[in-house]
């Protein structure tokens, strides 16, 4: 239902845009009335948040160790959700996977619609 794409491998300081497609049509269809999420999991470790956008897009919302250098944006017209990544970091290296909740959330397991993740890896 989900399908992110961008990912890479990267310098430290680089950037990085991902894009996530609702593809499934009863998904899609009703895109505008999910809160989407993004999270990371690098190897050896839990799956963890990185940032969410509500349902119009007016309130974000980022992990710490993130802020200020990431940015999700969403286009409901095309069912699109991105995430800016900007002075990425070796220590941002991880598959990231974007998600869907109809609750406003960023515990992962709220979130309903998942997609299979995209590899990003940052060298130093």
């Amino acid at each position: 239902q989900l399908a992110e794409s961008g990912g890479g491998l990267v310098q430290a300081g680089d950037s990085l845009r991902l894009s996530c497609a609702a593809s499934e049509p009863s998904f899609s269809s009703t895109f505008s009335g999910y809160v989407m999420g993004w999270f990371r999991q690098a190897p050896g470790k839990e799956r963890e948040f990185v940032a969410r956008i509500t349902w119009g897009g007016l309130s974000t919302y980022y992990a710490d160790s993130v802020k200020g250098r990431f940015f999700i944006s969403r286009d409901n017209a095309k069912k699109m959700v991105y995430l800016q990544m900007d002075s990425l970091k070796p220590e941002d290296t991880a598959v990231y996977y974007c998600a869907g909740t109809e609750i406003d959330t960023w515990n992962p397991d709220e979130f309903d619609y998942w997609g299979q993740g995209t590899q990003a890896t940052v060298s130093s």
